[in-house]
């Protein structure tokens, strides 16, 4: 099963949005690996955001994300990264369909709710940055009676 990394965003932690991110990715299938409430530095956020170094708004978004605790999670199942990134809605709220996450919770680009991995190399970059201790792994029973994917 592919594994993809959520991240839910200070404006998202300060709102109380994380059970209901939560809540949504559980309610799909996807299977829960790992979570924890997370106070990154300035220079572990410069290396998880360092493919957007040179914009012009990625001072900001340092700040931004300094700006109070996040919440990391690792997601696995079927089309995690795809379908996660579905799931947030685009980049811009404004543009995201409602049902999204995005789309129901968030107003503007740079107070976004939540980060989700864009490929399976950046979710597997992206969890040993954020769980350098690694992910713990387990089987659920729900799935091996094909109660989730199909046989």
């Amino acid at each position: 099963m592919e594994r993809t990394y959520i991240m839910v965003k200070p404006d998202g932690v300060q709102r109380g949005l994380v059970g209901e991110i939560i809540k949504r990715f559980e309610s799909r299938g996807y299977q829960l690996m790992a979570l924890e409430l997370l106070h990154p530095t300035k220079e572990h956020l410069e290396e998880h955001y360092k493919d957007l170094a040179g914009k012009p708004f990625f001072p900001g978004l340092i700040q931004y994300m300094l700006s109070g605790p996040v919440v990391g999670m690792v997601w696995a199942g079927k089309d995690a990264v795809k379908t996660g990134r579905v799931m947030l809605g685009e980049t811009n709220p404004m543009a995201s369909a409602p049902g999204t996450i995005r789309g129901d919770f968030a107003l503007d680009v740079g107070r976004n709710i939540c980060h989700g991995s864009d490929s399976v190399e950046s979710a597997e970059r992206e969890i040993a940055l954020w769980f350098p201790r690694g992910v713990n792994s387990y089987e659920r029973s729900i799935s091996v009676h094909g109660l989730i994917y199909e046989n």
